[in-house]
């Protein structure tokens, strides 16, 4: 299984949207500051998941969510996390 995940700051309201094969072992590593584009920012914490059996649709979820397209539901996402 592959996982889309967003991580949430715990020191800002800031989020990080990634794919994951195993999401407690990627939190792991961005709480340990091996992601440039999270260090930053933490510590994280998992706030929402997306579950998908194959690579590639977890990807193309990620890109969508990252693009102009999917602006809107990236945004409705975030605001329930808040």
């Amino acid at each position: 299984m592959y996982y889309l995940y967003i991580l949430k700051s715990l020191n800002n309201n800031k989020f990080y949207i990634g794919v994951s094969k195993d999401i407690k072992e990627r939190l792991h590593k961005h709480n340990k500051g091996w992601s440039k584009s999270t260090k930053p920012f933490k510590p994280w914490e998992i706030a929402y998941t997306e579950e998908f059996i194959d690579k590639k649709l977890a990807y193309k979820r990620e890109f969508f969510l990252k693009s102009p397209m999917g602006y809107l539901e990236k945004k409705a996402i975030f605001s329930r996390l808040i």
